[in-house]
């Protein structure tokens, strides 16, 4: 076989390169002459990023762990702008891992607040009550923060509701520790956020936080766990779901630019078919009384750690029709176990999008079915490397995903507890570690634009959300130009 000409190289070259570019994410998008200006800044500041970390790799937020990079991506001019940036949607996150932890301190600030153990040492358990509880040796948080001092005391207790730590990455040496020290946070949180007052406070708090994010549409996932008043009252399913809609409602109300809220109710997974069955009745009453809020049905929890969707499949085809499912799959490093192999099941069990989706880049017919079924992955960049899943941003697999248009949105899972920002960390992560560099604002605009289209939103709904969207969209274009022209 003869060598090709230097010419015939270099156009050969040059047509691979183009088709790639033709097939990745935002590629068919056509850029206006305002948001070409925009896209020029946006370019520039990403590539005097990516020039250095070229040089110097150690420098590089997306090639750090997290907890090290949150000091370079706040003072990235690429994370300021995208920060400003409308994104539309979070379509995967956790109900009790949204709001920021200085906010979840201030609750403990609250009166009849009881603490049970050494905040110091220990997990303690927390419950608000007009008495002293019976069962233990309890003490109110008041007098012990007079005790110890504020700084010190509040500081303990930071600590307590976030997985950020200087020595997590050494302390939390695999995916199971880290998991175990996961679920610790939410067990002490739960007591807290239980508590029926802070748990209207804590959603409409988490409302503002997304919303001064860039985030107009919040699809959050949620155990409802039986809540509790200072009268010895309980608040079922039910109840909780009617205080989500009375908060969200006062929300909208205020700020005209949210376009809402959906509740994808998500139990554990870790259960038997009469627990499951169970899950099923609870999804019906919660859709017959609440139809427009209720958005699907999901099961949560470490998937390495087994109940396997397969193991739900016969019950789920038996009686599980007419609910739509979004379910977590493919949130491992493993391959042909029960974990990454929840894909092919969630995708023949009717799913509308898939949780992660991490390991899908192992399966080729998942691949194929993804863009058969337009079914859309949700990927969540920093908790896949807080999880343990990826040490470094530039080896995520949504890498692929991006690369061939695949249907992907990406949102931030459990913000609160890595103390990011609702959503702009994970997008900044997604910009400028997982995406090619020639990933430009069409790359940013198609994501915002795929959590409008893979959303739980009626056909009403989006086209109302992206009214909103595009009017919030049109006022950042305008935003940047100005910021950049006074040098901001």
């Amino acid at each position: 076989m003869s060598r090709p000409s230097y010419e015939n190289f270099v156009a050969e070259r040059e047509s691979i390169l183009a088709e790639e570019a033709k097939r990745y994410l935002g590629s068919d998008l056509e850029l206006s002459p305002k948001e070409k200006v925009v896209n020029e800044i946006l370019k520039r500041e990403k590539n005097l990023e990516l020039v250095k970390g070229f040089a110097d790799p150690g420098s590089f937020a997306p090639a750090k762990h997290f907890f090290d990079a949150l000091d370079d991506v706040k003072a990235s001019k690429v994370f300021k702008i995208l920060r400003k940036m409308p994104k539309f949607g979070v379509l995967h996150c956790h109900d009790t891992a949204l709001l920021s932890t200085d906010k979840i301190v201030a609750f403990t600030y609250r009166a009849n607040l009881w603490i049970c153990g050494d905040l110091f040492t220990s997990v303690p358990r927390f419950l608000f009550s007009r008495e002293k509880p019976a069962d233990g040796s309890w003490v109110k948080v008041a007098d012990e923060r007079e005790k110890f001092g504020a700084t010190r005391y509040d500081a303990a207790m930071r600590s307590l509701f976030t997985l950020y730590a200087p020595d997590a990455v050494q302390k939390y040496r695999d995916i199971n520790a880290m998991w175990s020290k996961f679920m610790e946070l939410f067990a002490a949180l739960d007591p807290i956020v239980g508590y029926v007052e802070i748990w209207k406070d804590y959603y409409y708090e988490t409302l503002k936080e997304f919303y001064e994010d860039g985030v107009q549409y919040l699809e959050f996932r949620g155990l409802l766990p039986e809540l509790y008043d200072l009268d010895g009252n309980k608040y079922e399913a039910l109840d909780i779901a009617g205080m989500y809609v009375e908060v969200l409602e006062k929300f909208k109300a205020e700020n005209p630019g949210f376009v809402g809220s959906k509740f994808i109710y998500a139990p554990l997974r870790f259960a038997d078919n009469a627990v499951f069955e169970r899950y099923l009745q609870t999804y019906r009453a919660l859709k017959a009384k609440f139809p427009d809020f209720i958005a699907g049905f999901d099961l949560v929890g470490q998937e390495d750690t087994a109940f396997p969707l397969k193991g739900f499949a016969d019950h789920w085809l038996k009686d599980g029709h007419g609910i739509p499912c979004i379910f977590h799959a493919g949130e491992t490093n493993w391959n042909g176990m029960d974990t990454d192999e929840n894909l092919v099941d969630a995708i023949l069990l009717g799913t509308k999008r898939i949780g992660h989706g991490f390991a899908a880049v192992k399966h080729p017919r998942v691949l194929e079915e993804l863009k058969k079924r337009d079914i859309c992955v949700e990927v969540n960049p920093v908790s896949n490397q807080v999880l343990k899943l990826v040490d470094d941003y530039r080896n995520h697999p949504a890498a692929i995903l991006f690369s061939d248009n695949y249907p992907v949105v990406v949102s931030s899972d459990d913000p609160s507890f890595w103390e990011a920002t609702p959503l702009s960390h994970d997008f900044y992560m997604a910009f400028v570690g997982i995406a090619s560099k020639h990933a430009d604002l069409k790359f940013l605009k198609k994501l915002a634009m795929n959590s409008i289209k893979y959303s739980s939103l009626s056909d009403t709904e989006q086209k109302e959300g992206t009214k909103k969207w595009q009017e919030a969209w049109d006022k950042f274009l305008d935003d940047v130009i100005e910021a950049d022209k006074k040098g901001l």
